[in-house]
């Protein structure tokens, strides 16, 4: 055994009551829906087959949007992080679906999430794809063939641990485009001279973005084609060393292999970003539709060392440019992995139970999880409330405090993390609402906790507490997360976090789309997984701080 592994075992150990409040659930039927051959690795081979649920140009393009329709947007490629060091970035954007525009400052388009910008009053045509970045004068030097119109510069950073660039506009076509150098969206696209581009689906989603062909992408021309590679094979499931626990002293990653021929994958790379670590695979073959694990101390050139208190990235390197899959793991003893998703994409996080060399279990719900989620209110809507919200639920016979390890728990998406005073009863509830309504602020004047409470009937006992984000119109990852440990102090401190709740959700998902600003909310009704995908969630009258 490594001495690595020893010196970290106390913090381990000390930890692991940490994870009790998380319920065991038991395992559905486990999904063992294919990723996809393309260059995207981890997308499901049902969104890969168009699912109906899925935003795509071609459907907001059909009958049901006609060209004096209000327009519709979308985020055609996006450049976050052009070069390590270098700092341009770029947003290419265009009219999917409805009508031009004679001028887009009539429109009130513009630019807001992680950057603000207002386009001026000029015209804009559907098949026409515009740019806009932070700095005219260096992308004129990068892209001297440019022939497009290009806009800036524009204000805030994309950042490149991921984030959202919102295009809003007047009526019902604004578009959320989310990127992000964390896993499972790829590397290249990461500082290493790549972009995104847009291949269709839900524009939240990292399966709905792939790796540009060009080297430095395509700016201002649009249609641009993924990296051409093939891959079958994605990280299935991890499990850390623990030491103590019979059958994963070692940790042990599974592969899964969704084609339809073996794969070897002698020689693979990979790359524990944490540890700054680059393993070769000894040797292996992952069968067709089957899985391989490999063993920690014996599956590669040195020893995999995973810890549990810490978690982190890991990419699977093929031997092709752009042969890649990659996990996120949250800090925890346990197994974590990735489920298909029906909606096409994909969810990862902490799983119910190990199950090396087989399907996976569901995702684990921790004890907190997230109840209600008002994301698009209705507008002069007296009936239902006109700002959005969250609602959170403590599922255990105890309080929980939102605050622990001299941290506060952190809602990922809407900007919030709680100080030392935040509490959740025992079975109880708290509402989550916004510092400021957006553009609306103005719409309620002196609205705040103390005016959500006494409008809206919600209880004594229901704590309310304030976020600086904004839940998106279209969709986004949200998700609860609780401090599990900590390294370093000042500057360089980092918290890793346990898992207990996320969703991605989305206004396209079927069924579910009178929650997208015609007055429904969604609802929880599934609370035996993490909320992922529609199945576990239902569209009704938002019903603020009430069970």
């Amino acid at each position: 055994m490594d001495i690595k592994k020893i010196l970290t075992v106390g913090a381990s150990a000390a930890l692991l009551s940490m994870t009790a409040a998380c319920t065991e659930d038991p395992p559905s039927s486990p999904n063992d829906t294919p990723v996809s051959s393309d260059s995207n690795p981890g997308l499901s081979s049902e969104s890969n087959t168009g699912s109906s649920s899925s935003y795509n140009p071609a459907l907001i393009s059909s009958s049901s949007i006609s060209d004096k329709s209000e327009s519709q947007m979308a985020c055609s490629e996006i450049m976050y992080n052009y070069a390590k060091g270098e700092t341009l970035e770029w947003v290419e954007i265009y009219i999917a679906g409805g009508m031009d525009m004679d001028n887009m400052q009539n429109f009130n388009m513009h630019l807001s999430g992680d950057v603000d910008y207002n386009f001026p009053a000029e015209p804009l045509k559907k098949g026409e794809y515009i740019v806009a970045t932070n700095d005219t004068a260096k992308f004129r030097i990068e892209y001297p063939d440019f022939k497009g119109r290009l806009f800036g510069n524009y204000i805030g950073k994309l950042v490149n641990e991921g984030g959202t660039v919102n295009v809003k506009v007047r009526g019902e076509g604004d578009v959320t485009c989310a990127f992000s150098g964390e896993p499972p969206w790829p590397s290249l696209a990461d500082g290493n001279g790549y972009s995104l581009v847009y291949k269709g689906g839900i524009a939240s989603q990292s399966v709905s973005w792939c790796v540009s062909a060009n080297p430095k992408g395509n700016p201002g021309v649009g249609d641009d084609k993924c990296l051409d590679v093939l891959n079958t094979v994605r990280i299935n499931e991890v499990q850390p060393y623990n030491l103590g626990n019979a059958g994963a002293e070692n940790g042990w990653i599974e592969l899964y292999n969704s084609g339809n021929q073996d794969i070897d994958v002698s020689g693979w790379k990979l790359e524990v970003k944490l540890r700054d670590e680059t393993l070769t695979v000894v040797s292996g073959v992952v069968p067709a539709g089957g899985y391989l694990v490999l063993d920690g101390a014996t599956g590669f050139d040195k020893e995999l060392v995973i810890n549990p208190d810490q978690g982190g990235e890991l990419y699977l390197k093929g031997l092709e440019n752009g042969q890649e899959s990659s996990i996120w793991l949250p800090a925890g003893s346990g197994t974590s992995g990735i489920v298909d998703v029906v909606d096409g994409s994909i969810a990862q996080g902490p799983l119910a139970v190990a199950t090396p060399g087989a399907a996976n279990s569901p995702l684990k719900l921790g004890s907190v999880y997230i109840n209600e989620i008002h994301y698009h209110p209705k507008d002069k809507d007296n009936k239902t409330p006109p700002f959005e919200f969250m609602e959170l639920v403590n599922a255990s016979a105890s309080p929980v405090t939102l605050f622990n390890n001299s941290n506060g728990w952190k809602i990922e998406g809407i900007n919030m993390t709680f100080d030392g005073a935040a509490v959740i009863p025992a079975n109880g509830m708290i509402l989550l609402i916004p510092e400021k309504l957006d553009e609306d602020a103005e719409s309620i004047p002196g609205w705040g906790a103390d005016y959500v409470r006494t409008n809206y009937g919600v209880p004594a006992d229901v704590g309310i507490y304030t976020y600086g984000g904004k839940l998106s119109n279209r969709g986004e990852t949200i998700a609860v997360k609780e401090p599990y440990s900590v390294t370093g102090e000042g500057s360089s401190k980092k918290i890793f976090y346990a898992w207990h709740d996320a969703t991605l959700y989305s206004d396209a998902w079927a069924g579910l789309t009178e929650a997208d600003g015609l007055g429904f909310s969604l609802h929880r009704k599934d609370i035996t997984t993490m909320g992922y995908g529609p199945s576990v969630w239902e569209a009704a009258l938002p019903t603020p701080g009430v069970k």
